[in-house]
């Protein structure tokens, strides 16, 4: 069910030139839901709101069960229908008032605390029952914290309706009330956070605890009283305009000056008009659009405080909570404050033409290091020489009278088929919050900013205006490898056709410190192969990542995805993302030289935030997007030892894999000629039809994971060997058919284990994914679990283990099985290494709730005791580079000036 605002010519829908508020119901096909409706018990001014959008959901056809501590005449006098039914219960009481305007901090923390804290479990067991016996659809909440967590624990998903929630109102209580009630806006929080999305009302302030949020105009009841009785009451002339703010509950030290206000604007503060009008849109032009309208009609609190001295924002403690549990770099939320100042900042000195920011945190100051790269920026006497270099040479890249453009990509957590990948297996891979982004503009070369060596070397060759590539990639301090790389784009060409993968691969490979250019510069090579594009143009190209090197979570796709959605955007290329994926699948293995799968590509280019990509990699078919449900997490912890796909362990398990799905065919191959009679107890005459029609398919086997687990213990793994020499396979089999490894003919590979691992891995996974969209339960959470812990061992027996990953999985193994968490029903329920092995990442799956977040710390913790390494946490999801797209901008004249 989704409630949708609409605002029109006619003035028909949520909001409408008469003040009437509309909300829409759709039933999803279905003609009768049953809506659970939680109503906090601050006051009357949320319940009056939710009848409107009681009344339309009952005149939909639907029942709702309301639960407040309201007065039922709030409700009965509006609505007359045997579809309403009223639980009266307090469940949250909100701010405790000494009048209209004075708000009791301290005694609204321990009333909240009373009400709601102390009797916690008893009320989510309560409240998780009643929700099972009415058969609750959707569970609605304005805004009570605690039914989000009750909905979350039944199953049932649930929506949040307001302009406010109470971990960001409670926050200020604290910061004047004491520190010691901090626990209190946690656990808000945390319950807020299991709610699917939030439907926003106008005038909100800061909710951070929610991940998705859909905007509506004003939801209010209707007029009982004529615009023009309103007026006439009030003393208020028709030629006036009239702003009427209502926002009972807070500090009554604003003073309404008349520079505030529009000329000719008129604004009455008065706690009981909302109870007498309709308060927004009585006044309004319908020539106006929506967001103009709201914005003209209403000065809410919101926008008021915002004048100077009165700004919102997040309290520190606050918004550094994730740092201060260690779970992150910074606060996901991201100040509001501070985005605004970067966004205003970058503004000055830029304008986007196209393309949309998404209010993405890493985004906003990826923009605002640009501004500072012409101004000369300074890093500081403590840094690195190479970060001052990569700084100088970034400061000289661009011509800054022309447009550049700006793409992001995220790594990726593998959270179930990791190796599989290249066995055609189904894969569910999270993209997550760090990400890679790139900065190019194309520009002729004439006009092209060269570096001083680059200069010479054109003086040198006599080639005057030669289109060359320049790359700066941030970070080079941290990895060993230089801060820059040019060259004549020219060097791509062999005659009249471009180079081969082959030479390009030696040539990347000359340099060690040059080698990580062939990850940026390599997209042109494929884009000039594989389409036919031909670059007459300078390129400059600065890379900035956050996603770590080396931790399995797919740094190198992140900077190839980045890199080519970029030269596409510049260069006029509309590819759609699952090619765009498949084209920087070729930079890796050809020009890169590593053999991985194309499922990392694949998510940076194709994911969403917080679901799962489901592709089938056969060879990449996205067959769709699976909700992360609200009581499920997924967390990331590094091991520290450094991982890659380019490593010889990663190489020979994929050979292994691709040598068991040969001999495979060569047996099915032999049992359909009969050479291998009563092989393994089966007679080919017993077989019939069906048994023939699966040997022949067995046979010609395109992707391993295409043969089912029953098959392969039935009629293979007897024949397959434990390990071959790479010179006696090729002898009787003459090659494996894997385009992107070679063998090597003295190396004894393993068989049986990397031709079992992937096999059973797209079991896991399809069971994992049918398993994500099951009923609620510890059962669900434990078996989803389950699955990791059995992919993990897999991973081991190819030798893709390490001690590191090895011991993050035992850690979350002890805290699983230990008293606290069976006491309190368990928190983390499974792990397992990811991507290539050999190191990198594990990832962890838990319930959502606080004390999960606290176990990882704790792991997180031991971890580093034992190792004396601190790891990395990755927590959070963004949106692939497909769903943001590009960003085209372009120097103000006035920052030009400057």
């Amino acid at each position: 069910m989704r409630m949708e605002g609409e605002s029109n010519g006619n003035g028909n829908g949520n909001v409408n030139g008469n003040g009437n508020g509309v909300v829409s119901a759709s039933s999803n096909g279905r003609n009768h839901l049953v809506f659970a409706y939680y109503v906090t018990g601050h006051g009357f001014g949320h319940a009056t709101r939710v009848v409107e959008v009681v009344r339309h959901l009952i005149m939909a056809g639907h029942d709702v069960h309301v639960v407040t501590a309201a007065p039922p005449f709030v409700f009965t006098s509006e609505i007359q229908s045997p579809r309403l039914f009223l639980r009266k219960v307090l469940l949250d009481c909100g701010a405790v008032q000494a009048d209209a305007l004075t708000v009791d901090r301290l005694a609204s923390l321990e009333k909240y605390s009373q009400t709601a804290v102390a009797p916690r479990d008893s009320i989510l067991a309560t409240e998780v029952d009643w929700l099972n016996s009415i058969k609750a659809d959707l569970v609605v909440s304005d805004v009570v914290p605690v039914a989000c967590r009750a909905a979350a624990d039944a199953g049932i998903r649930s929506v949040c309706v307001t302009n406010f929630s109470w971990d960001f109102i409670y926050a200020e209580y604290v910061m004047a009330a004491g520190h010691h009630h901090r626990s209190i806006v946690w656990q808000i929080a945390e319950d807020y956070s299991h709610c699917e999305f939030l439907i926003r009302l106008p005038g909100y302030c800061p909710m951070p605890a929610f991940r998705d949020v859909i905007d509506v105009p004003l939801v209010v009841r209707r007029l009982h009283k004529s615009r023009k009785e309103v007026r006439k009451e009030l003393g208020i002339e028709e030629d006036v305009k009239l702003a009427i703010l209502n926002f009972g509950g807070q500090p009554a030290g604003w003073k309404l000056k008349e520079e505030f206000l529009p000329s000719g604007w008129l604004c009455l503060v008065a706690a009981h008009i909302l109870q007498e009008t309709a308060f927004g849109k009585n006044y309004a032009s319908n020539k106006l659009s929506g967001a103009r309208r709201l914005r003209d009609a209403i000065i809410l609190g919101y926008q008021l405080q915002r004048v100077a001295g009165r700004d919102i924002c997040i309290p520190d403690w606050y918004s550094n909570a994730e740092s201060e549990l260690g779970l992150g770099s910074r606060s996901p939320t991201f100040q509001v404050t501070e985005k605004s100042s970067l966004m205003n900042s970058f503004t000055e000195d830029f304008e986007i033409l196209h393309g949309d920011t998404q209010g993405l945190p890493d985004t906003l100051t990826f923009l605002k290091s640009l501004t500072e790269l012409d101004a000369g920026y300074d890093v500081g006497k403590n840094a690195e020489k190479r970060q001052i270099r990569e700084r100088k040479a970034a400061a000289g890249l661009f011509n800054w009278e022309e447009e550049i453009f700006v793409t992001r990509a995220p790594g990726r957590l593998d959270v179930m088929g990791g190796i599989a990948d290249y066995s055609g297996s189904l894969v569910l891979q999270m993209p997550i919050r760090e990400a890679c982004h790139v900065a190019i503009q194309r520009v002729h070369p004439s006009k092209h900013r060269l570096w001083k060596h680059a200069q010479a070397r054109q003086q040198a060759e006599g080639n005057s205006f030669t289109p060359v590539l320049q790359i700066v990639s941030y970070g080079s301090e941290l990895s060993n490898r230089g801060p820059t790389f040019d060259m004549d784009l020219s060097d791509f060409m062999d005659g009249e056709k471009p180079i081969s993968y082959e030479k390009a691969n030696k040539f990347f490979a000359k340099d060690p410190s040059q080698k990580w250019a062939a990850y940026v510069a390599g997209a042109i090579l494929v884009l000039m192969t594989e389409l036919g594009v031909r670059f007459e143009d300078s390129i400059s190209i600065l890379v900035a990542s956050s996603v770590p090197e080396g931790k399995g979570v797919s740094s190198s796709a992140s900077v190839e995805v980045a890199t080519m959605s970029a030269i596409a955007a510049s260069h006029g290329l509309t590819i759609n993302p699952r090619d765009l994926a498949l084209l920087c699948q070729k930079v890796e293995n050809h020009i890169v030289g590593a053999p991985c799968g194309v499922m990392d590509q694949m998510t940076s280019a194709c994911g969403e935030a917080n679901k799962l990509l489901a592709m089938v990699c056969q060879p990449a078919e996205v067959i769709g997007l699976v909700e992360i449900p609200g009581h499920v997490r997924f967390w990331g912890i590094d091991s520290g030892i450094k991982h890659s796909v380019g490593g010889a362990d990663y190489g020979s398990v994929r050979i292994g894999a691709f040598m068991g799905r040969k001999i495979i065919k060569s047996i099915a191959s032999s049992l359909l000629s009969r050479s291998l009679p009563d092989a393994n107890g089966f007679n080919l005459d017993e077989l019939g039809d069906d048994g023939i029609k699966l040997l022949k398919a067995e046979a010609s086997l395109d992707y391993l994971c295409n043969l089912s687990p029953h098959r392969y213990e039935a009629l293979y793994v007897k024949m397959l060997p434990e390990f071959m020499l790479g010179e006696t396979f090729e002898e009787k089999y003459a090659n494996h058919n894997d385009p992107v490894t070679v063998i090597d003919p003295k190396r004894n590979y393993g068989v049986i284990a990397p031709a079992r691992h992937p096999i059973y891995e797209n079991f896991r996974v399809k069971a994992f994914k049918a398993l994500l969209t099951s009923a609620t339960s510890d059962e669900q959470l434990t078996a989803l679990g389950e699955l990791l812990y059995q992919c993990h061992y897999s991973y081991s027996a190819c030798g893709l283990g390490t001690d590191g990953t090895d011991r993050l999985v035992q850690l979350v193994q002890e805290m699983q099985h230990s008293k606290v968490s069976k006491s309190d029903e368990g928190t983390l329920f499974g792990a397992k290494i990811t991507g290539g092995g050999s190191g990198g990442t594990v990832c962890v799956i838990g319930r959502n709730c606080l004390q999960s977040s606290q176990q990882i710390l704790e792991v997180q913790q031991r971890y580093k005791a034992a190792t004396g390494y601190l790891p990395f946490i990755f927590e959070g999801s963004s949106p692939g580079a497909g769903k943001f797209g590009y960003l085209k901008l372009r120097r103000r004249s006035s920052a030009k000036q400057n």
